[in-house]
């Protein structure tokens, strides 16, 4: 199998994978992309298995920022791009474009994933794994550097959750898809009905295990400007979960 610079893969929005009102749901984008890096990262020799296997290690998505252009309706088919940065020390740089079937770009985003040691859950260096790369594609999805996050002001708790089998991966531990459900869990439904989100930035600092409490946490104070930010705790070891910042905008009316 040739090793690709870039690597492209056809989805059509299916009906389990939207949510009321018909469009893509955005923790399905986050699996979408979930998906594209690994099949890459299999094409690239350095797939989940073959790095576990090899080399005891393990995948972790540590930042992500999505900017939505628009989102793709159920029934729609749309094709996911990815491509990866030259590593640095310990990151690996991973971005994303989603295109329509007329070929507008409807999503960017960028990551930074990392791998971790299967057993003690430490960072490892990225030159463990090194495989013999083709050329990278130099062009970035988005001009963003994803960064450390930090409140605007006062937090309050929104909910607690316990983490239980339907949300846990491969790696049993919470799956960076399932913390954005947790997320879009903190606002009512009449709030998802008033707006959507139009940008979201993750940071993934500790991770979540079976039986775990994650307590949300909501920061309003730049609601005004459109920005919320919410993070989650694990109670069980009073630690942070996750950050994460969103940038939201009116539904159009129908």
């Amino acid at each position: 199998m040739k090793p690709l610079s870039v690597y492209q893969d056809n989805f059509t929005v299916e009906m389990r994978d939207v949510d009321f009102t018909g469009n893509l749901r955005l923790s399905t984008l986050f699996g979408y992309f979930q998906d594209v890096a690994n099949r890459h990262s299999h094409n690239l020799g350095i797939g989940f298995d073959t790095i576990m296997r090899e080399f005891g290690v393990i995948w972790a998505l540590i930042r992500i920022r999505v900017d939505i252009i628009r989102y793709p309706a159920m029934n729609e088919k749309i094709l996911v791009e990815t491509w990866p940065q030259k590593p640095t020390n310990l990151e690996f740089a991973r971005d994303f474009l989603v295109y329509d079937r007329d070929g507008n770009i409807i999503v960017r985003a960028v990551s930074t994933w990392a791998i971790l040691d299967i057993h003690t859950r430490k960072l490892k260096r990225a030159k463990l794994i090194a495989p013999d790369y083709p050329p990278f594609r130099e062009e970035r999805a988005l001009d963003y550097k994803l960064r450390r996050l930090k409140p605007f002001g006062q937090l309050e708790m929104v909910y607690k959750r316990v983490i239980g089998y339907s949300d846990i991966d491969m790696n049993e531990h919470l799956n960076n898809t399932k913390y954005v459900d947790l997320l879009m869990d903190c606002f009512s439904v009449e709030s998802h009905k008033a707006n959507y989100v139009k940008s979201i930035e993750f940071n993934y600092v500790n991770e979540a295990l079976p039986g775990d409490t994650i307590v949300l946490y909501k920061d309003l104070t730049a609601a005004e400007e459109n920005m919320i930010y919410i993070e989650g705790i694990n109670e069980k070891v009073r630690k942070l979960a996750f950050q994460s910042r969103l940038e939201i905008a009116p539904r159009p009316v129908r």
